[in-house]
Protein backbone atom coordinates (compact mmCIF):
# COMPACT_ATOMS: atom_id res chain seq x y z
CA UNK A 1 0.00 0.00 0.00
CA UNK A 2 1.42 3.26 -0.84
CA UNK A 3 1.69 6.28 1.43
CA UNK A 4 -1.04 8.38 0.61
CA UNK A 5 -3.23 5.28 0.60
CA UNK A 6 -2.26 4.73 4.05
CA UNK A 7 -2.65 8.03 4.96
CA UNK A 8 -6.38 8.17 3.75
CA UNK A 9 -7.01 4.93 4.94
CA UNK A 10 -5.77 6.16 8.72
CA UNK A 11 -8.07 9.19 8.21
CA UNK A 12 -10.82 6.99 7.57
CA UNK A 13 -10.31 4.79 10.44
CA UNK A 14 -10.00 7.99 12.90
CA UNK A 15 -13.09 9.37 11.11
CA UNK A 16 -15.19 6.46 12.20
CA UNK A 17 -14.03 6.06 15.49
CA UNK A 18 -15.47 9.53 15.62
CA UNK A 19 -18.73 8.95 13.80
CA UNK A 20 -19.33 6.70 16.37
CA UNK A 21 -18.55 8.73 19.29
CA UNK A 22 -20.75 11.52 18.00
CA UNK A 23 -23.59 8.06 17.40
CA UNK A 24 -23.35 7.10 21.16
CA UNK A 25 -23.15 10.87 22.39
CA UNK A 26 -26.54 11.95 20.63
CA UNK A 27 -27.88 8.79 22.18
CA UNK A 28 -27.12 10.17 25.77
CA UNK A 29 -28.30 13.48 25.40
CA UNK A 30 -27.01 17.67 24.59
CA UNK A 31 -24.31 17.51 27.40
CA UNK A 32 -22.57 14.40 25.98
CA UNK A 33 -22.91 15.93 22.54
CA UNK A 34 -21.24 19.08 23.64
CA UNK A 35 -18.78 17.35 25.57
CA UNK A 36 -18.28 15.28 22.26
CA UNK A 37 -18.17 18.38 19.89
CA UNK A 38 -15.15 19.98 22.67
CA UNK A 39 -13.16 16.79 22.24
CA UNK A 40 -13.27 16.48 18.33
CA UNK A 41 -13.47 20.03 17.34
CA UNK A 42 -9.95 21.02 15.41
CA UNK A 43 -10.27 22.68 11.81
CA UNK A 44 -12.09 25.85 13.30
CA UNK A 45 -9.26 26.38 15.57
CA UNK A 46 -6.84 26.30 13.11
CA UNK A 47 -8.65 28.98 11.45
CA UNK A 48 -8.60 30.99 14.81
CA UNK A 49 -4.76 30.45 15.33
CA UNK A 50 -4.47 32.19 11.87
CA UNK A 51 -6.64 34.76 12.10
CA UNK A 52 -5.60 36.03 15.66
CA UNK A 53 -2.50 36.75 14.11
CA UNK A 54 -0.29 39.89 14.10
CA UNK A 55 -2.92 41.32 11.18
CA UNK A 56 -5.67 41.28 13.36
CA UNK A 57 -3.67 42.35 16.24
CA UNK A 58 -1.99 45.50 14.78
CA UNK A 59 -5.98 46.39 12.79
CA UNK A 60 -7.34 46.41 15.61
CA UNK A 61 -4.50 48.59 17.48
CA UNK A 62 -4.81 50.93 15.28
CA UNK A 63 -8.81 50.75 14.76
CA UNK A 64 -8.67 52.27 18.62
CA UNK A 65 -6.27 54.75 17.89
CA UNK A 66 -7.92 55.81 14.69
CA UNK A 67 -11.61 55.83 15.63
CA UNK A 68 -11.40 54.97 19.48
CA UNK A 69 -14.65 52.68 20.52
CA UNK A 70 -16.66 53.69 17.67
CA UNK A 71 -15.46 50.28 14.87
CA UNK A 72 -16.11 48.21 17.46
CA UNK A 73 -18.60 46.65 15.30
CA UNK A 74 -15.68 46.27 12.44
CA UNK A 75 -14.93 42.98 13.21
CA UNK A 76 -17.84 41.37 14.41
CA UNK A 77 -19.35 41.93 11.00
CA UNK A 78 -17.12 40.94 9.19
CA UNK A 79 -16.70 37.78 11.52
CA UNK A 80 -20.16 36.72 10.70
CA UNK A 81 -20.49 37.24 7.09
CA UNK A 82 -16.75 35.27 6.75
CA UNK A 83 -18.20 32.61 8.94
CA UNK A 84 -21.39 32.39 6.53
CA UNK A 85 -19.10 31.63 3.52
CA UNK A 86 -17.19 29.42 5.86
CA UNK A 87 -19.83 27.68 6.46
CA UNK A 88 -20.84 27.35 2.92
CA UNK A 89 -17.36 26.36 2.15
CA UNK A 90 -17.88 23.43 4.96
CA UNK A 91 -21.37 22.41 3.74
CA UNK A 92 -20.18 22.14 -0.10
CA UNK A 93 -17.24 20.11 0.87
CA UNK A 94 -18.91 17.58 3.62
CA UNK A 95 -21.52 17.06 1.12
CA UNK A 96 -19.33 16.55 -2.07
CA UNK A 97 -16.35 14.78 -0.37
CA UNK A 98 -14.30 16.19 -3.70
CA UNK A 99 -11.01 18.25 -3.40
CA UNK A 100 -12.82 21.88 -3.59
CA UNK A 101 -10.37 22.93 -5.99
CA UNK A 102 -11.22 20.41 -8.67
CA UNK A 103 -14.84 20.80 -7.83
CA UNK A 104 -14.32 24.51 -9.06
CA UNK A 105 -12.24 24.12 -11.94
CA UNK A 106 -14.81 21.40 -13.25
CA UNK A 107 -18.15 22.63 -12.20
CA UNK A 108 -17.45 26.63 -12.09
CA UNK A 109 -14.64 27.88 -13.81
CA UNK A 110 -11.21 27.10 -13.92
CA UNK A 111 -9.86 31.15 -13.64
CA UNK A 112 -11.81 31.22 -10.37
CA UNK A 113 -10.38 27.77 -9.25
CA UNK A 114 -6.76 28.67 -9.67
CA UNK A 115 -7.01 32.40 -9.16
CA UNK A 116 -8.28 31.10 -5.59
CA UNK A 117 -4.99 29.09 -5.16
CA UNK A 118 -2.76 31.66 -6.35
CA UNK A 119 -4.33 34.24 -4.14
CA UNK A 120 -4.40 32.29 -1.09
CA UNK A 121 -0.51 31.56 -1.81
CA UNK A 122 0.19 35.38 -2.49
CA UNK A 123 -1.74 36.01 0.86
CA UNK A 124 0.37 33.31 2.48
CA UNK A 125 3.74 35.36 1.40
CA UNK A 126 2.62 38.99 1.98
CA UNK A 127 0.58 37.93 5.49
CA UNK A 128 4.14 36.31 6.72
CA UNK A 129 5.80 39.88 6.48
CA UNK A 130 4.15 41.54 9.21
CA UNK A 131 4.70 38.25 11.87
CA UNK A 132 8.52 38.21 12.33
CA UNK A 133 8.72 42.23 12.51
CA UNK A 134 5.57 41.75 14.93
CA UNK A 135 7.35 38.75 16.68
CA UNK A 136 10.58 40.70 17.00
CA UNK A 137 9.96 43.53 17.83
CA UNK A 138 7.54 42.10 21.24
CA UNK A 139 11.32 40.17 21.67
CA UNK A 140 13.09 42.70 21.77
CA UNK A 141 11.09 45.93 23.52
CA UNK A 142 8.58 43.80 25.59
CA UNK A 143 9.87 40.74 26.51
CA UNK A 144 13.88 40.39 26.65
CA UNK A 145 15.46 43.91 25.67
CA UNK A 146 18.40 43.05 27.45
CA UNK A 147 19.19 39.68 25.46
CA UNK A 148 17.40 41.17 21.66
CA UNK A 149 18.82 44.29 22.33
CA UNK A 150 16.74 47.66 22.11
CA UNK A 151 17.14 50.86 21.59
CA UNK A 152 20.53 51.85 22.57
CA UNK A 153 21.32 48.22 23.79
CA UNK A 154 23.04 46.19 22.07
CA UNK A 155 22.27 42.57 23.87
CA UNK A 156 24.47 39.60 23.51
CA UNK A 157 24.23 39.39 20.25
CA UNK A 158 26.63 42.38 19.79
CA UNK A 159 24.18 44.70 17.65
CA UNK A 160 20.35 45.48 17.49
CA UNK A 161 20.34 44.11 14.05
CA UNK A 162 21.50 41.23 15.52
CA UNK A 163 19.32 40.69 18.13
CA UNK A 164 16.33 41.39 15.19
CA UNK A 165 17.85 38.42 13.24
CA UNK A 166 18.07 35.78 16.18
CA UNK A 167 14.83 36.95 17.30
CA UNK A 168 13.26 36.62 13.57
CA UNK A 169 15.24 33.46 13.28
CA UNK A 170 13.74 31.64 16.54
CA UNK A 171 10.18 32.14 15.63
CA UNK A 172 10.69 30.98 12.11
CA UNK A 173 12.51 27.33 13.43
CA UNK A 174 9.36 27.62 15.89
CA UNK A 175 7.40 27.44 12.98
CA UNK A 176 8.92 25.53 11.35
CA UNK A 177 8.95 22.26 13.76
CA UNK A 178 4.95 23.16 14.42
CA UNK A 179 4.32 22.69 10.71
CA UNK A 180 6.64 19.23 10.47
CA UNK A 181 4.50 18.03 13.76
CA UNK A 182 1.28 18.47 11.95
CA UNK A 183 2.75 17.37 8.38
CA UNK A 184 3.14 13.64 10.14
CA UNK A 185 -0.79 13.40 10.75
CA UNK A 186 -1.93 10.97 13.51
CA UNK A 187 -0.91 12.04 16.77
CA UNK A 188 1.39 14.60 15.73
CA UNK A 189 -1.57 16.33 13.90
CA UNK A 190 -3.61 16.14 17.56
CA UNK A 191 -0.62 17.69 19.25
CA UNK A 192 -0.24 20.74 17.03
CA UNK A 193 -3.92 20.86 17.33
CA UNK A 194 -3.79 20.77 20.79
CA UNK A 195 -1.02 23.31 21.08
CA UNK A 196 -3.01 25.72 19.13
CA UNK A 197 -5.86 25.49 21.40
CA UNK A 198 -3.52 26.38 24.60
CA UNK A 199 -2.01 29.48 22.91
CA UNK A 200 -5.56 30.80 21.37
CA UNK A 201 -6.63 30.21 25.02
CA UNK A 202 -4.01 32.28 26.44
CA UNK A 203 -3.94 34.80 24.18
CA UNK A 204 -7.60 35.49 24.82
CA UNK A 205 -6.72 35.42 28.45
CA UNK A 206 -4.16 38.33 28.28
CA UNK A 207 -6.30 40.40 26.46
CA UNK A 208 -9.29 40.08 28.16
CA UNK A 209 -7.38 40.19 31.47
CA UNK A 210 -6.30 43.30 30.46
CA UNK A 211 -10.14 44.77 30.43
CA UNK A 212 -11.17 43.19 33.52
CA UNK A 213 -8.26 45.34 35.22
CA UNK A 214 -8.92 48.22 33.40
CA UNK A 215 -12.81 48.03 34.28
CA UNK A 216 -11.87 48.38 37.98
CA UNK A 217 -9.23 51.25 37.93
CA UNK A 218 -10.50 54.62 38.37
CA UNK A 219 -9.91 56.91 34.89
CA UNK A 220 -8.62 54.25 32.86
CA UNK A 221 -10.67 56.01 29.69
CA UNK A 222 -12.34 52.67 29.46
CA UNK A 223 -16.45 53.86 28.53
CA UNK A 224 -18.89 50.64 28.52
CA UNK A 225 -20.99 52.71 27.02
CA UNK A 226 -18.72 53.97 23.97
CA UNK A 227 -18.01 50.51 23.43
CA UNK A 228 -21.78 49.56 23.08
CA UNK A 229 -22.29 52.66 21.19
CA UNK A 230 -19.62 51.63 18.72
CA UNK A 231 -21.35 47.74 18.24
CA UNK A 232 -24.00 49.78 15.86
CA UNK A 233 -22.14 49.97 12.36
CA UNK A 234 -21.48 53.52 11.44
CA UNK A 235 -19.74 53.83 7.08
CA UNK A 236 -19.26 57.25 8.01
CA UNK A 237 -15.82 56.62 9.04
CA UNK A 238 -15.19 55.82 5.51
CA UNK A 239 -15.19 59.25 4.23
CA UNK A 240 -15.11 61.45 7.49
CA UNK A 241 -12.65 61.36 10.40
CA UNK A 242 -13.88 60.00 14.07
CA UNK A 243 -15.82 62.52 15.94
CA UNK A 244 -12.92 63.11 18.74
CA UNK A 245 -10.40 63.68 15.93
CA UNK A 246 -12.47 66.18 13.82
CA UNK A 247 -12.80 68.23 17.36
CA UNK A 248 -9.13 68.01 17.08
CA UNK A 249 -8.82 68.60 13.34
CA UNK A 250 -10.72 72.18 14.27
CA UNK A 251 -8.32 73.60 16.10
CA UNK A 252 -5.92 73.47 13.21
CA UNK A 253 -5.76 76.96 10.72
CA UNK A 254 -8.37 76.64 8.39
CA UNK A 255 -6.16 76.74 5.39
CA UNK A 256 -4.73 72.87 6.60
CA UNK A 257 -7.56 71.67 7.76
CA UNK A 258 -7.85 69.19 5.03
CA UNK A 259 -4.80 68.11 5.14
CA UNK A 260 -5.36 66.64 8.46
CA UNK A 261 -8.64 65.37 7.66
CA UNK A 262 -7.52 63.67 4.27
CA UNK A 263 -4.68 62.15 5.78
CA UNK A 264 -6.93 60.72 8.58
CA UNK A 265 -10.03 58.94 6.86
CA UNK A 266 -7.02 57.57 4.46
CA UNK A 267 -5.50 55.77 7.84
CA UNK A 268 -9.24 55.03 8.84
CA UNK A 269 -10.21 53.62 5.65
CA UNK A 270 -6.94 51.40 5.32
CA UNK A 271 -7.43 50.21 9.17
CA UNK A 272 -10.84 49.30 8.65
CA UNK A 273 -10.46 47.57 5.55
CA UNK A 274 -7.76 45.67 7.07
CA UNK A 275 -9.49 44.71 9.65
CA UNK A 276 -12.30 43.74 7.71
CA UNK A 277 -10.04 40.70 5.93
CA UNK A 278 -7.91 39.67 8.67
CA UNK A 279 -11.16 38.63 10.21
CA UNK A 280 -11.71 35.97 7.59
CA UNK A 281 -8.78 35.66 4.33
CA UNK A 282 -8.60 34.35 1.45
CA UNK A 283 -5.95 31.34 2.85
CA UNK A 284 -8.38 30.51 5.33
CA UNK A 285 -10.90 29.51 2.80
CA UNK A 286 -8.26 27.02 1.19
CA UNK A 287 -7.14 26.13 4.84
CA UNK A 288 -10.64 24.67 5.92
CA UNK A 289 -12.21 22.13 3.37
CA UNK A 290 -8.40 20.75 3.17
CA UNK A 291 -8.02 20.14 6.45
CA UNK A 292 -11.36 19.07 6.70
CA UNK A 293 -10.50 16.37 4.13
CA UNK A 294 -7.60 15.79 6.15
CA UNK A 295 -9.39 14.65 9.12
CA UNK A 296 -11.43 12.00 7.07
CA UNK A 297 -14.87 14.12 8.03
CA UNK A 298 -17.94 13.79 5.53
CA UNK A 299 -21.66 14.83 5.94
CA UNK A 300 -22.42 13.72 9.17
CA UNK A 301 -19.50 16.13 10.36
CA UNK A 302 -21.68 19.23 9.41
CA UNK A 303 -23.08 19.95 13.15
CA UNK A 304 -20.08 19.40 14.26
CA UNK A 305 -18.27 21.90 11.48
CA UNK A 306 -20.34 24.31 12.43
CA UNK A 307 -20.01 23.81 16.15
CA UNK A 308 -15.83 24.20 15.61
CA UNK A 309 -16.19 27.29 13.57
CA UNK A 310 -17.97 28.73 16.57
CA UNK A 311 -16.20 28.02 19.43
CA UNK A 312 -13.01 27.95 17.64
CA UNK A 313 -12.97 30.96 15.38
CA UNK A 314 -15.59 33.14 16.12
CA UNK A 315 -15.41 33.07 19.81
CA UNK A 316 -11.84 33.71 20.28
CA UNK A 317 -11.27 36.11 17.69
CA UNK A 318 -14.14 38.39 18.87
CA UNK A 319 -12.77 38.65 22.20
CA UNK A 320 -9.51 38.94 21.23
CA UNK A 321 -9.55 41.52 18.88
CA UNK A 322 -12.62 43.45 21.14
CA UNK A 323 -10.16 43.59 23.87
CA UNK A 324 -7.28 44.95 21.87
CA UNK A 325 -9.52 47.59 20.23
CA UNK A 326 -10.93 48.70 23.96
CA UNK A 327 -7.77 48.77 25.39
CA UNK A 328 -5.85 51.38 22.66
CA UNK A 329 -9.27 53.32 22.33
CA UNK A 330 -9.07 53.99 25.98
CA UNK A 331 -5.20 54.89 25.95
CA UNK A 332 -4.30 56.17 22.84
CA UNK A 333 -7.32 58.20 21.28
CA UNK A 334 -7.12 61.49 20.69
CA UNK A 335 -4.15 61.22 23.21
CA UNK A 336 -0.87 63.00 21.90
CA UNK A 337 2.26 60.61 22.72
CA UNK A 338 4.07 61.62 25.49
CA UNK A 339 6.73 63.77 24.95
CA UNK A 340 6.21 66.09 22.09
CA UNK A 341 4.81 68.74 23.59
CA UNK A 342 6.65 69.74 26.49
CA UNK A 343 4.64 68.01 28.83
CA UNK A 344 6.58 67.30 32.41
CA UNK A 345 6.47 64.68 34.90
CA UNK A 346 5.40 65.05 38.99
CA UNK A 347 8.89 66.21 39.63
CA UNK A 348 8.76 68.99 37.14
CA UNK A 349 11.07 67.25 34.79
CA UNK A 350 10.85 67.46 30.96
CA UNK A 351 8.93 63.77 29.68
CA UNK A 352 11.44 62.61 26.60
CA UNK A 353 9.24 61.23 23.64
CA UNK A 354 9.50 57.30 23.03
CA UNK A 355 12.74 56.84 20.79
CA UNK A 356 10.82 54.90 18.34
CA UNK A 357 7.90 57.69 17.75
CA UNK A 358 10.77 60.39 16.91
CA UNK A 359 11.14 59.55 13.46
CA UNK A 360 7.02 58.81 12.25
CA UNK A 361 6.48 62.25 14.69
CA UNK A 362 9.21 64.25 12.54
CA UNK A 363 7.73 62.83 9.46
CA UNK A 364 4.41 63.82 9.74
CA UNK A 365 5.48 67.22 10.69
CA UNK A 366 7.37 67.24 7.54
CA UNK A 367 4.61 66.16 5.39
CA UNK A 368 2.07 69.28 7.08
CA UNK A 369 4.67 71.66 6.21
CA UNK A 370 5.23 70.69 2.78
CA UNK A 371 1.37 70.13 2.31
CA UNK A 372 0.61 73.18 -0.46
CA UNK A 373 4.07 72.91 -2.01
CA UNK A 374 4.98 72.64 -5.38
CA UNK A 375 7.31 69.45 -6.35
CA UNK A 376 10.28 71.84 -6.65
CA UNK A 377 9.76 73.37 -2.89
CA UNK A 378 9.24 69.96 -1.57
CA UNK A 379 12.39 68.93 -3.01
CA UNK A 380 14.14 71.99 -1.71
CA UNK A 381 12.84 71.25 1.64
CA UNK A 382 13.73 67.79 1.80
CA UNK A 383 17.49 68.74 0.77
CA UNK A 384 17.97 71.29 4.09
CA UNK A 385 20.10 70.55 7.19
CA UNK A 386 18.32 68.67 9.65
CA UNK A 387 18.85 71.13 12.16
CA UNK A 388 17.18 73.77 9.77
CA UNK A 389 14.32 71.24 9.63
CA UNK A 390 14.08 71.04 12.99
CA UNK A 391 13.20 74.88 13.51
CA UNK A 392 10.66 74.73 10.53
CA UNK A 393 9.02 71.73 12.94
CA UNK A 394 9.27 73.48 15.84
CA UNK A 395 7.93 76.76 14.70
CA UNK A 396 4.31 74.92 13.54
CA UNK A 397 1.20 76.22 15.35
CA UNK A 398 0.74 74.02 18.21
CA UNK A 399 -2.61 72.46 17.19
CA UNK A 400 -0.38 70.76 14.46
CA UNK A 401 2.26 69.35 16.77
CA UNK A 402 -0.50 67.99 18.63
CA UNK A 403 -2.11 65.86 15.19
CA UNK A 404 1.29 64.78 14.33
CA UNK A 405 1.91 63.35 18.11
CA UNK A 406 -1.71 62.21 18.31
CA UNK A 407 -1.45 60.40 14.91
CA UNK A 408 2.11 58.71 15.15
CA UNK A 409 2.23 55.12 14.94
CA UNK A 410 2.43 53.47 18.06
CA UNK A 411 3.72 50.02 18.75
CA UNK A 412 2.38 47.11 20.97
CA UNK A 413 5.46 47.92 23.73
CA UNK A 414 4.13 51.47 23.42
CA UNK A 415 0.51 50.30 24.49
CA UNK A 416 1.83 48.36 27.10
CA UNK A 417 4.32 51.46 28.67
CA UNK A 418 0.54 53.51 28.63
CA UNK A 419 -0.81 51.09 30.09
CA UNK A 420 1.81 50.78 33.07
CA UNK A 421 0.27 53.24 35.86
CA UNK A 422 -2.92 51.61 35.61
CA UNK A 423 -1.88 47.43 35.49
CA UNK A 424 1.77 47.43 37.07
CA UNK A 425 5.02 48.21 34.55
CA UNK A 426 6.07 44.47 34.60
CA UNK A 427 2.55 43.30 34.10
CA UNK A 428 1.58 45.42 31.17
CA UNK A 429 4.67 45.32 29.41
CA UNK A 430 4.93 41.14 29.81
CA UNK A 431 1.20 40.48 28.81
CA UNK A 432 0.94 42.62 25.39
CA UNK A 433 4.63 41.36 24.79
CA UNK A 434 3.36 37.50 25.56
CA UNK A 435 0.17 38.22 23.60
CA UNK A 436 2.03 39.37 20.50
CA UNK A 437 4.57 36.55 20.46
CA UNK A 438 1.81 33.82 20.64
CA UNK A 439 -0.36 35.59 17.87
CA UNK A 440 1.98 35.78 15.58
CA UNK A 441 3.94 32.56 16.09
CA UNK A 442 0.19 30.57 15.23
CA UNK A 443 -0.07 32.99 12.66
CA UNK A 444 3.40 32.34 10.64
CA UNK A 445 3.00 28.80 11.73
CA UNK A 446 -0.41 28.45 10.17
CA UNK A 447 0.67 30.61 6.81
CA UNK A 448 3.26 27.63 6.36
CA UNK A 449 1.29 25.28 6.92
CA UNK A 450 -1.62 26.68 4.17
CA UNK A 451 0.80 27.23 1.74
CA UNK A 452 2.12 23.38 1.71
CA UNK A 453 -1.65 22.61 0.87
CA UNK A 454 -1.54 24.65 -1.71
CA UNK A 455 1.48 23.63 -3.45
CA UNK A 456 0.43 19.83 -3.23
CA UNK A 457 -2.90 20.91 -4.90
CA UNK A 458 -1.60 22.81 -7.58
CA UNK A 459 1.13 19.77 -8.30
CA UNK A 460 -0.91 16.90 -7.57
CA UNK A 461 0.66 15.61 -4.95
CA UNK A 462 -0.71 13.99 -1.59
CA UNK A 463 -0.62 17.03 1.00
CA UNK A 464 2.79 15.33 2.52
CA UNK A 465 6.79 14.27 2.09
CA UNK A 466 9.08 17.12 0.29
CA UNK A 467 6.24 18.62 -2.16
CA UNK A 468 4.41 19.95 1.37
CA UNK A 469 8.03 20.60 3.07
CA UNK A 470 8.99 22.84 0.01
CA UNK A 471 5.43 24.74 0.00
CA UNK A 472 5.37 25.35 3.65
CA UNK A 473 9.03 26.90 3.84
CA UNK A 474 7.94 29.22 0.70
CA UNK A 475 6.56 31.50 3.37
CA UNK A 476 9.75 31.69 5.59
CA UNK A 477 10.66 34.25 3.10
CA UNK A 478 8.24 37.02 5.60
CA UNK A 479 11.04 37.14 7.72
CA UNK A 480 12.81 39.80 5.88
CA UNK A 481 10.25 41.76 7.28
CA UNK A 482 11.57 42.12 10.57
CA UNK A 483 15.12 43.33 8.48
CA UNK A 484 14.05 45.97 6.32
CA UNK A 485 10.48 47.69 7.42
CA UNK A 486 11.15 50.75 9.39
CA UNK A 487 7.99 52.25 10.28
CA UNK A 488 6.12 50.59 13.57
CA UNK A 489 6.53 47.32 13.18
CA UNK A 490 2.32 47.07 13.86
CA UNK A 491 2.12 49.27 10.72
CA UNK A 492 3.40 46.94 7.92
CA UNK A 493 0.13 44.38 8.71
CA UNK A 494 -1.77 47.04 7.80
CA UNK A 495 -0.46 47.81 3.95
CA UNK A 496 -0.44 43.97 3.71
CA UNK A 497 -3.93 43.68 5.11
CA UNK A 498 -5.41 46.08 2.39
CA UNK A 499 -3.24 44.10 -0.36
CA UNK A 500 -5.33 40.97 0.81
CA UNK A 501 -8.84 42.36 0.99
CA UNK A 502 -8.52 42.97 -3.09
CA UNK A 503 -8.17 39.26 -3.32
CA UNK A 504 -11.08 37.96 -0.47
CA UNK A 505 -13.73 37.81 -3.38
CA UNK A 506 -12.41 35.37 -5.74
CA UNK A 507 -13.26 32.73 -3.12
CA UNK A 508 -16.40 33.77 -2.11
CA UNK A 509 -17.93 34.02 -5.55
CA UNK A 510 -16.48 30.54 -6.16
CA UNK A 511 -18.23 28.71 -3.54
CA UNK A 512 -21.53 30.87 -3.98
CA UNK A 513 -21.59 29.45 -7.37
CA UNK A 514 -20.60 26.14 -6.28
CA UNK A 515 -23.22 25.84 -3.60
CA UNK A 516 -25.92 26.78 -6.11
CA UNK A 517 -24.39 24.16 -9.02
CA UNK A 518 -27.52 21.57 -8.94
CA UNK A 519 -25.10 18.99 -11.42
CA UNK A 520 -22.29 19.20 -8.82
CA UNK A 521 -24.06 19.71 -5.86
CA UNK A 522 -26.94 17.07 -6.59
CA UNK A 523 -29.81 16.27 -3.64
CA UNK A 524 -27.39 18.05 -1.09
CA UNK A 525 -28.03 21.18 -2.91
CA UNK A 526 -30.30 23.54 -0.19
CA UNK A 527 -34.08 24.01 -1.26
CA UNK A 528 -36.98 26.15 -0.42
CA UNK A 529 -36.58 28.61 2.71
CA UNK A 530 -33.22 26.98 3.42
CA UNK A 531 -31.51 27.74 -0.43
CA UNK A 532 -33.28 31.41 0.66
CA UNK A 533 -31.09 32.03 3.59
CA UNK A 534 -28.02 30.68 2.48
CA UNK A 535 -28.31 33.11 -0.50
CA UNK A 536 -29.32 36.22 1.05
CA UNK A 537 -26.63 35.51 3.58
CA UNK A 538 -23.69 34.93 1.18
CA UNK A 539 -25.05 37.34 -1.49
CA UNK A 540 -24.32 40.13 1.67
CA UNK A 541 -20.57 37.96 2.30
CA UNK A 542 -20.21 38.20 -1.11
CA UNK A 543 -21.44 42.22 -1.83
CA UNK A 544 -19.22 43.42 0.95
CA UNK A 545 -15.92 41.94 0.29
CA UNK A 546 -16.25 43.27 -3.75
CA UNK A 547 -16.98 46.47 -2.28
CA UNK A 548 -13.58 46.42 0.02
CA UNK A 549 -11.90 44.86 -3.07
CA UNK A 550 -12.96 47.21 -5.22
CA UNK A 551 -11.71 50.22 -3.17
CA UNK A 552 -8.79 48.73 -2.14
CA UNK A 553 -8.03 48.55 -5.82
CA UNK A 554 -8.94 51.66 -6.85
CA UNK A 555 -7.12 53.61 -3.54
CA UNK A 556 -4.36 51.60 -3.81
CA UNK A 557 -3.91 51.64 -7.63
CA UNK A 558 -3.87 55.74 -7.53
CA UNK A 559 -1.44 55.31 -5.14
CA UNK A 560 0.86 52.83 -6.96
CA UNK A 561 0.49 55.04 -9.86
CA UNK A 562 1.18 58.43 -8.64
CA UNK A 563 3.89 57.15 -6.38
CA UNK A 564 5.56 54.02 -8.28
CA UNK A 565 5.23 54.02 -11.94
CA UNK A 566 4.32 57.82 -12.85
CA UNK A 567 1.39 58.23 -13.73
CA UNK A 568 -1.45 60.76 -12.70
CA UNK A 569 -3.48 59.51 -9.29
CA UNK A 570 -6.45 58.76 -11.53
CA UNK A 571 -4.94 56.89 -14.22
CA UNK A 572 -3.66 54.74 -11.00
CA UNK A 573 -7.41 54.59 -9.97
CA UNK A 574 -8.63 53.35 -12.99
CA UNK A 575 -5.73 50.79 -13.60
CA UNK A 576 -6.66 48.98 -10.40
CA UNK A 577 -10.29 49.28 -11.05
CA UNK A 578 -9.02 47.16 -14.60
CA UNK A 579 -7.60 44.42 -12.76
CA UNK A 580 -11.13 43.47 -11.05
CA UNK A 581 -13.50 44.29 -13.97
CA UNK A 582 -10.61 42.12 -16.46
CA UNK A 583 -10.83 39.58 -13.95
CA UNK A 584 -14.67 39.41 -14.13
CA UNK A 585 -14.45 39.49 -17.94
CA UNK A 586 -12.08 36.58 -18.06
CA UNK A 587 -14.20 34.44 -15.95
CA UNK A 588 -17.45 35.45 -17.59
CA UNK A 589 -15.80 34.62 -21.07
CA UNK A 590 -14.17 30.96 -19.58
CA UNK A 591 -17.38 30.52 -18.36
CA UNK A 592 -19.27 30.87 -21.85
CA UNK A 593 -17.13 29.45 -23.77
CA UNK A 594 -17.16 26.18 -21.70
CA UNK A 595 -20.82 26.56 -21.78
CA UNK A 596 -21.17 26.59 -25.46
CA UNK A 597 -18.59 23.34 -26.41
CA UNK A 598 -20.93 21.49 -23.67
CA UNK A 599 -23.64 22.47 -25.97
Amino acid sequence: MSEDAKGTAGSKDVASREREMLVDARKKGGLATLGTFVRLSGPGWLQSAITIGGGSLSNSLYLGVLVGFGCMWVQPLAMILGVVMLSAITYVTLSSEEPPLRAINQHVSPILGWGWLIASMMANVVWSLPQYALSAGALQQNLFPQFFGWENQAGIFGSIKGGTAAAAIIILSIAIFNVMLYNRGGKGTKIFETIIKCIIAAIVICFFGVIVKLSFVKDSGLNWGQVAAGLIPNFHHFTKPAAGVAAEIANVVPAFQSFWSNLVVGLQRDVMIGAASTAVGINMTFLLPYSIIRKGWDRDFRGLAIFDLATGLVIPFTIATGCVVMATASQFHTKPAAGFLGETDAQGQIIQPAKNLVGPYKGLMDKRITAGMTAEEKTAYSSLPEEEKAVRREAMPKADKRMAAMLVKRDSFNLGDSLAPLLGKGVSKYIFGLGVVAMTLNAATMLMLINGLCLCEMLGKPAKGVTQVIGSLIPAVGVLGAFFWNDAKMWLAVPTSVFCAALLPIAYIAFFLLMNQKKFMGDDMPSGLSRMVWNVLMTLSVLLTGALSLWALWDKGGFIGKNWIGVSETVGNFMGLGIFVGFGVLVAAVHFIRSAKRA
